[in-house]
């Protein structure tokens, strides 16, 4: 009864949302690992087309009127343009509330009273942790805007359209689902000394945990981008190749695996105890690990020589 109660308590329109993401990627990885069905149907051409992107997709058998739906897969810096956009904009919202004690503009309220009306907000307190995830999030999207512009090496792939809608979206919902954690209904300015006591050890973990997984999937990034470069840097080929070194050497896909950890991270920042949050960590797991396992198959399938040890997302377990 207790536990009903819970639930029903922090039920909200942003906890839903995340928690339907995260229920169509459990589906869908459980669909992709655990379910074999004839492969020229048309209901698994069709999921093998939305699910895959990039180099998963090159293989696939596919009618030619699903091409229409193929976007180029260096789109993906958009995502981060858009993130890098909003969610710098949200912390200079947040920044100056948290300082002057004003309010956000009617429109942001508005937004984030229908995301997250229901939900039980912290009404005192950890301003810090919110204004540290936007930071986190802001840094994380500036990476990885870098890391699309100048490190990573596109070659002629594709995703789906639907995903890249999603990816466009993804970046907005999480900036407001992070401004959904706190209530700002008190019209107090802070100071740096303020925000300086509330730091607490869940901060500088959780802050040292995203680094962790921050460095380790700039390596991961760098390092397949290396295969396609000679040694002045120059593109010589679109061709794939094994990769080694960090955690490729225990997993096929750990710049999937350092994304989790950074979300991990970010978790613990709020706490570990964030509700929200969780969800977000669920749909990350269950999207990243079909990627990974995705990526997984395709090094074991194209390389007679690919590592035997090497699992496809956790080191040693999956």
């Amino acid at each position: 009864m207790q536990l009903t109660e819970g639930l029903v308590s922090n039920f909200s329109i942003v906890n839903a949302v995340w928690l339907f993401f995260g229920f169509v990627f459990f589906i869908s990885f459980n669909i992709h690992v655990f379910i074999k069905g004839p492969t020229n149907s048309i209901l698994h051409i069709l999921f093998q087309d939305f699910i895959r992107y990039g180099k998963n997709k090159k293989d696939l058998q596919r009618p030619k009127r699903l091409y229409s739906f193929d976007v180029p897969k260096r789109w993906y810096s958009h995502f981060y343009v858009i993130s890098v956009i909003w969610n710098g904009m949200l912390l200079w919202l947040l920044l100056h509330v948290v300082f002057s004690g004003e309010q956000f503009p009617r429109w942001l309220q508005t937004v984030l009273y229908v995301l997250c009306q229901h939900a039980p907000m912290d009404k005192s307190g950890d301003e810090v942790s919110v204004v540290l995830m936007l930071v986190l999030l802001l840094l994380q999207s500036i990476h990885r805007l870098i890391e699309c512009l100048f490190i990573s090496v596109f070659s002629n792939g594709v995703i789906h359209v639907v995903l890249y809608c999603f990816g466009v979206c993804y970046y907005i919902l999480l900036g407001l689902t992070i401004l959904c954690q706190k209530t700002f209904t008190e019209n107090k300015a802070y100071s740096l000394s303020d925000l300086y006591e509330q730091v607490g050890w869940n901060h500088i973990m959780g802050s040292a945990i995203f680094l962790w997984g921050f460095c380790h999937q700039y390596r991961c990034h760098a390092i397949l981008a290396n295969l396609r470069k000679n040694k002045s840097g120059e593109v010589v080929t679109w061709s794939h190749s094994i990769p080694y070194g960090d955690w490729f050497e225990h997993v096929s896909g750990p710049n999937y695996l350092a994304e989790l950890v950074i979300y991990l991270g970010m978790g613990l920042v709020f706490g570990g105890l964030n509700f929200t949050w969780w969800l977000v960590v669920m749909y990350v797991l269950f999207s990243h690990a079909l990627q990974a396992v995705l990526c997984h198959e395709f090094y074991v399938k194209k390389f007679e020589s690919y590592p035997k040890h090497r699992k496809a997302f956790i080191p040693l377990i999956f």
